[in-house]
Formats: C-alpha cells, structure tokens, sequence
C-alpha cells in the first residue's frame, strides 16, 4: 500500500518508508545495501516500527526517483535538494 488508509499507519505505507529514507539520506548519501543494513539495524532496536521486505524497500526508492527527491549516481542514492 502506498499511501496510510483507515487501517494502515503510516509507517506500515511506502509513503512512510520514503520518509524514512529520506531522513537516513540527509547525513550522507548511502547505497541500497547501505540503506537496506540502516533499516534492519533500526528496526532490530526498535527505532522504526513497521516491517518492510526489501522489494518494499526498492519500491519506495522507485517511488522517491519519480517524484525526483533522489538522484542515483553510480549505485550511490543521494537526497536532490
């Protein structure tokens, strides 16, 4: 699901987990394995609280690059500003 409904929070939406890319993209830009390690490290402390597969992962960066808020240089995914 890509947008939060009645029966799904926020953080359960690829809108969610966009937002939560784009908060580990401000300090330095990282690569999908990069950003793959950063969620399972957060959700394995508790810092994120909705599980995601990675093809989820892969589809709310695909959802981040057509609304042109990342750039992808070189397998290395930067925040646009």
């Amino acid at each position: 699901m890509i947008l939060p409904s009645k029966h799904l929070n926020f953080a359960s939406s690829l809108l969610g987990l966009g937002s939560y890319i784009l908060s580990k993209l401000t300090d330095k830009p990282l690569s999908i394995d990069e950003l793959w390690d950063v969620y399972n490290e957060d959700m394995k402390n508790k810092k994120y609280f909705s599980a995601h597969s990675f093809d989820n992962l892969i589809l709310a960066l695909i959802f981040l690059y057509s609304i042109n808020t990342i750039k992808e240089t070189k397998g290395i995914i930067y925040k646009c500003d």
